[in-house]
């Protein structure tokens, strides 16, 4: 599944184990496994629907008052099967509530804004190496040792 909507994607079907829903519904019950760290929005949900429906893991049909209803069918639940296998259990709210506590934390905020900065600074020293491609091997190596750093220090 797409990177984008893949986690989402992910919910909906296992939601949709459960029960056939429409897209409101939808949109309330990933809201409130998310203990409401996750604002589901028709811009999310209903894209990620129809991917769903592409890739013929959903079905739709008309329900009461013409909504659409969104039903899993048997290769979705395949998929579901395959996803449980490779991602080691069923319980996927728990970490994804954990992931989205993390993304709201100041922590994550201030270290998403170094890396940002680190990369604007990064992209215009590459511009300047075009001047002075001497220097290139220089950087490699810097970015080289930080990378090691990362890897020994913080996993």
């Amino acid at each position: 599944m797409r990177r984008r909507r893949g986690f989402i994607q992910v919910a909906i079907l296992h939601l949709l184990r459960g029960e056939s829903m429409h897209g409101y519904q939808i949109m309330k019950e990933l809201e409130e496994r998310s203990g409401g760290l996750y604002k589901a929005s028709a811009g999310s949900v209903y894209p990620a629907l129809q991917e769903l429906l592409d890739k013929g893991l959903i079905d739709l049909s008309e329900g009461e008052s013409e909504k659409k209803i969104y039903s899993i069918n048997e290769n979705g639940k395949q998929r579901m099967s395959e996803h449980v296998e490779n991602n080691g259990g069923e319980d996927i709210w728990q970490e994804w509530r954990e992931k989205l506590a993390w993304r709201n934390s100041a922590e994550f905020t201030q270290l998403d804004d170094a890396v940002k900065q680190w990369e604007l600074e990064l992209k215009k020293t590459m511009k300047q190496l075009r001047k002075k491609p001497e220097n290139t091997p220089q950087l490699i190596e810097l970015l080289g040792e930080m990378t090691e750093r990362v890897k020994k220090d913080f996993r």
